[in-house]
């Protein structure tokens, strides 16, 4: 059912576009309505490097970014994560120098202290996309919520920012396709690429996706490319499926699909 619905996703939405899509990246600058598609669903672009922008001027500009001296590394884990947000310990164990905030460290002053100008961020949290006030969506800090309105106070934000948590790819539209959300409050603000998300996977299948998208990282892969070989793994493992995952009980980080916003990093 999931193949058949990919394929006639591709039939709605690339038609015969598909068979001229050549090898190179594929940048989507979709309108509103369009931007919660799950587009490696898509049997053109599953095995495809692909990156998602709100607008051609944000992609240009987040490829013309520099990323910032020093290039630090910043593992925030929240609250309540039905596995404890496992993979930061691992990522901690990979980035040796990392800052790593986690139970009573993870507060919305001190995360935000330490994400201003980091070269790469990766937060596990519980999100939460409010669709009549899209600039109040939040993650969820070990002291409250950590809201859109607040990363607006970053000098910059993160160059790269991994969010491993639910509805962080949501926008609402308003006037003529305009987006808010969070990922269009980072961009302006210096970030080249954003890992977002935005269909149900198994809390527990997030870990070796985690993992294995940072190793990409490390071996100096774009956030689209290791996104790419990282989904390829998990589904050689049996981690997620050809959708990208599997329903799993309530109470648990809904973590959304993982696509790469702008640039791709």
């Amino acid at each position: 059912m999931v193949e058949a619905a990919g394929r006639r996703l591709e039939e709605l939405l690339l038609g015969p576009a598909a068979a001229q899509l050549g090898d190179g990246t594929v940048v989507i600058v979709p309108p509103g309505r369009l931007h919660r598609v799950p587009w490696a669903l898509l049997p053109s672009l599953r095995e495809r490097v692909v990156s998602v922008s709100p607008s051609a001027s944000s992609w240009l500009r987040a490829r013309e970014t520099a990323p910032p001296p020093g290039g630090r590394q910043v593992l925030v884990r929240g609250p309540g994560l039905a596995t404890g947000g496992a993979e930061v310990p691992e990522l901690a164990a990979r980035y040796r120098g990392a800052t790593v905030l986690e139970y009573e460290e993870a507060t919305v002053p001190r995360v935000l202290r330490e994400l201003d100008g980091a070269g790469l961020a990766h937060i596990a949290a519980h999100g939460a996309f409010r669709a009549d006030g899209p600039m109040f969506s939040s993650l969820r800090m070990a002291d409250g919520p950590l809201i859109v309105h607040d990363f607006e106070r970053l000098d910059r934000s993160p160059y790269r920012i991994i969010l491993s948590c639910c509805d962080t790819a949501r926008f609402a539209s308003v006037g003529a396709d305009e987006l808010l959300g969070l990922v269009t409050a980072l961009l302006p603000l210096g970030t080249a690429g954003v890992v977002a998300c935005s269909s149900p996977v198994n809390d527990a299948a997030v870990v070796p996706l985690m993992g294995a998208l940072h190793r990409g990282l490390g071996a100096g892969l774009s956030l689209a490319e290791a996104l790419r070989d990282a989904r390829g793994r998990c589904r050689r493992m049996r981690c997620i499926g050809p959708r990208g995952g599997r329903s799993a009980p309530s109470g648990r980080r809904e973590l959304r699909r993982g696509r790469v916003r702008a640039g791709g990093g």
